[in-house]
């Protein structure tokens, strides 16, 4: 029986997924490797044949990869939901974002914005400009950024401000300082689901950490990382 796990998840929930690794191989004695990529580049390399066990991504992309055959049917399970947020590196003025009035203010306002390039959040940002009619304001000052560091773009002075999934702000503290979620009437829940490899190493194993994952047991260290349970 192989000890270890390999597991390939999205970046918006590295941090809540990481805090739990530790107590799931207490628990059982497996290794669990993890690697951690932008929902888009998780889908890609599983297409392109990259091993794994367990993948924690998109509902929808979850399901595509069921039918290429590359996640066991019947696997799919949901795994919690992340809002967006803005972050501002630590000891900033603070901003009132809390109104749609107020956030098209600080957007307006802003130098510079960092979003996610390449992710899912930053697809639904671009989308939102459009839709409030201020893209043509506020685009020039988007700062595109890759690799799921966009929390921390605020740290390195590329931006003044910066979109992103809570769960990555509140992870890269105290650098950077959560602004606050985007207001009710703007906020667009990014939804994560797990689904098991086809072709594990060991079924059993994938199985044990799909439901330790799902578990209620975590769900007070998944809220205190950003990821809320349906």
């Amino acid at each position: 029986m192989n000890r270890e796990i390999r597991l390939l998840g999205a970046v918006a929930v590295r941090p809540a997924v990481r805090a739990l690794i530790s107590q799931f191989e207490a628990a059982t004695g497996y290794t669990v490797a993890v690697k951690f990529e932008l929902n888009p580049t998780v889908k890609k390399q599983i297409e392109a044949g990259e091993p794994f066990d367990l993948v924690i991504i998109n509902p929808h992309m979850v399901q595509d990869l069921t039918a290429l055959g590359k996640v066991k049917v019947g696997s799919k399970i949901a795994f919690g939901r992340i809002a967006m947020g803005m972050a501002a590196k630590a000891g900033s003025r603070s901003l009132d974002i809390g109104s749609v009035p107020a956030f098209e203010h600080a957007l307006k306002s802003a130098r510079s914005i960092a979003y996610a390039a390449d992710g899912t959040s930053g697809g639904y940002f671009s989308g939102l400009l459009e839709q409030l009619g201020i893209a043509d304001e506020v685009k020039p000052k988007l700062v595109g950024i890759s690799g799921g560091q966009t929390a921390l773009a605020v740290v390195r002075g590329e931006a003044e401000l910066a979109v992103v999934p809570v769960t990555s702000i509140l992870a890269a503290a105290p650098d950077v300082m959560l602004v606050g979620p985007f207001p009710a009437e703007l906020q667009s829940y990014i939804d994560f689901a797990i689904g098991i490899s086809a072709h594990p190493r060991d079924t059993e194993a994938a199985k044990q950490l799909s439901e330790f994952l799902m578990s209620a047991d975590v769900d007070g260290t998944l809220a205190a990382k950003g990821v809320e349970r349906r």
